[in-house]
């Protein structure tokens, strides 16, 4: 099971500031997302992000059963609606929060806010899908009413894909979020410069 250790950093945490919850990959650390924020237009943001115990949110494949995953892949749901719980109990409502994930923290933060739609500030998951060897729809509710969504991923990446891609923007649009969705070919498993611009323009950009 997951322990609380939340890194932040950017501005205080306090009513009215946008805050932006970042999610590491596999192997990675709340640090190495946080080192995302230089490239990203959100210098007036509270950043926060989760530090994954043993560096892994769960230890399968996003593809494998979800039964595989856990207990891991809830206690990682778990600490992401807790912290989701704490940044609206001050009074910062939903439409200026914002998630960022990349790899396994993209898939993670895909799945942890098809399960809790709501009408978000905007999403960028850089290279990731909804999580489970099958795509249930009856996991997730409610209505996006018009989030922006940036899913960006390579043509051929090795851990995720592209099909898995399309599959978990249809369902997000289905849930009437605003998707924008770009396969990079041949791109490596990291986060490219045009992916910085996107998620600028499109999710960054107020």
């Amino acid at each position: 099971m997951h322990i609380k250790n939340i890194i932040s950093a950017g501005k205080p945490l306090q009513q009215g500031t946008k805050v932006l919850i970042m999610l590491h990959g596999r192997g990675g650390s709340a640090d190495d997302i946080l080192s995302m924020a230089d490239y990203l237009n959100v210098k007036d943001y509270t950043l926060l992000a989760p530090q994954a115990t043993n560096n892994s949110w769960y230890p399968y494949s996003f593809l494998a059963p979800q039964k595989q995953n856990e207990p891991w892949l809830s206690s990682a749901l778990s600490m992401i609606k807790d912290l989701h719980n704490e940044v609206t109990s001050i009074g910062i409502a939903h439409e200026d929060i914002y998630f960022m994930g990349f790899s396994q923290g993209a898939c993670l933060t895909l799945e942890y806010v098809a399960r809790n739609a709501a009408t978000y500030g905007g999403i960028a998951a850089f290279t990731g899908g909804l999580i489970g060897d099958k795509i249930d729809p009856a996991n997730y509710k409610g209505d996006f009413n018009k989030t922006p969504v940036f899913i960006g991923t390579g043509s051929s990446d090795p851990h995720v894909p592209v099909e898995r891609v399309y599959a978990t923007s249809n369902m997000l649009k289905n849930m009437n979020a605003v998707v924008t969705e770009k396969v990079y070919t041949n791109r490596a498993h990291t986060i490219s410069e045009d992916e910085i611009i996107q998620a600028n323009m499109l999710i960054f950009s107020a």
